[in-house]
C-alpha cells in the first residue's frame, strides 16, 4: 500500500472482496456488543443528583425514583467534598462484586471504569461523577430496547475511504476537555493529529486518548452530521501507530452510545475535527426500533 499522505490505502483488487469480509464481521461483533445482556440498550434509566441525602427505589415516595429494582432500595448520602455513601435498605440485597453490600462509600469514576455497581439481582445501579456534578444510570439486562433493536443501517462498504493519513504525534501529551451531549466537561488527553488528503481537500484531525483505553479515539463529525448520520459526532477507535503513518478507516465509523440510548453521556466533535465533506461511510444515524 502507498505511504504517501492521502493515498488511497485499500487492498489490492483480489483482496477486495476479504476487505469488505473483515469489514462485515467487524459490524457484525459491534451489533452483537450492542445486544449484549451488558450492552449501551440495556440501560433504562438515568437522572441527575443534586446534594445531600436521597430516598432510592423503585416506588413513587422515593425522592430518587429508579425504573426497577426493589421499591425501597436505600438511602444516597451525595457530597462534593467527601463523595457518594450508600446504606441499603433493611431486607434489601444488595451485591459489589458478587459479595454482599450493605454501607459504604461508591466509586464514582465511571471514567476509567471503577465506579462501584450496585448489582440487584441482574438489575444494576451506579453513580456517576464528572467534576462537582453526580448523575445516576440504571441497567437492566432485560431491557425492551435489546429485544426490538432492528440492528445498524450503514453507508454502502467503499474501500476509498480507507486512507493512509500522516501521524503527527503530540510531543508532549496534553490535557484537553471536550463537551458532552448534555453539555458536561470531558476530560481527555490530546494525543497527536493525522493528516490526510480526501476529494482534494487536506484534513487534520486531532486523536484523544483516556486512561482506560490505548487505543486513539477520533470524535469528528461531517456534512452527514444530523442528518444522515448521528448529529454530534461519529468516532472511529485506531491502534497507536508505530511509525509516521495511521490507517483511518471511515467504512468503521461508528455512532457513540448516545446515539442508542438517552441514559448514557458522549463527548461531542471539537471543533477541529468538523470535516466540511460529507463522510458517507460508517454507521448512519439510529433512529430506533422500527
Amino acid at each position: 500500500m502507498s505511504g504517501a499522505i492521502g493515498a488511497d490505502a485499500s487492498p489490492h483488487a483480489q483482496a477486495v472482496a476479504d476487505y469488505r469480509a473483515l469489514v462485515q464481521q467487524r459490524r457484525t461483533q459491534r451489533v452483537a456488543l450492542l445486544r449484549a445482556s451488558s450492552g449501551w440498550l440495556s440501560y433504562i434509566g438515568s437522572g441527575r443528583l443534586s446534594d445531600g441525602v436521597h430516598r432510592v427505589g423503585n416506588a413513587a415516595d422515593n425522592d430518587v425514583q429508579l425504573p426497577g429494582g426493589p421499591a425501597h432500595l436505600g438511602m444516597l448520602r451525595v457530597d462534593p467534598q467527601d463523595g457518594v455513601y450508600f446504606e441499603a435498605e433493611d431486607g434489601v440485597a444488595v451485591r459489589v462484586g458478587g459479595r454482599p453490600f450493605v454501607a459504604g462509600r461508591l466509586n464514582t469514576d465511571a471514567a476509567h471504569d471503577t465506579e462501584t455497581r450496585l448489582d440487584l439481582g441482574g438489575q444494576e445501579f451506579y453513580v456517576v461523577r464528572t467534576g462537582n456534578l453526580f448523575g445516576w444510570r440504571f441497567r437492566d439486562p432485560h431491557a425492551a430496547a435489546r429485544y426490538a433493536f432492528p440492528g445498524i443501517d450503514y453507508f454502502p462498504i467503499d474501500v476509498h475511504w480507507r486512507v493512509v493519513a500522516e501521524w503527527h504525534p503530540q510531543p508532549t501529551p496534553r490535557a484537553v476537555v471536550l463537551l458532552t451531549s448534555i453539555g458536561t466537561p470531558e476530560p481527555l488527553v490530546l494525543a497527536g493529529s493525522a493528516e490526510f488528503v480526501l476529494q482534494g481537500h487536506r484534513y487534520r484531525l486531532q486523536a484523544l486518548r483516556d486512561e482506560s483505553d490505548k487505543r486513539l479515539f477520533f470524535p469528528f463529525s461531517d456534512r452527514t452530521s444530523g442528518r444522515e448520520s448521528y448529529g454530534g459526532a461519529r468516532y472511529l477507535f485506531v491502534e497507536l501507530p508505530q511509525g509516521r503513518h495511521i490507517v483511518l478507516d471511515f467504512n468503521l465509523a461508528q455512532n457513540p452510545p448516545c446515539a442508542f440510548t438517552p441514559h448514557l453521556v458522549c463527548p461531542l466533535a471539537p471543533f477541529g475535527n468538523l470535516m466540511d465533506l460529507a463522510v458517507t461511510a460508517g454507521e448512519k444515524n439510529y433512529m430506533g426500533p422500527r
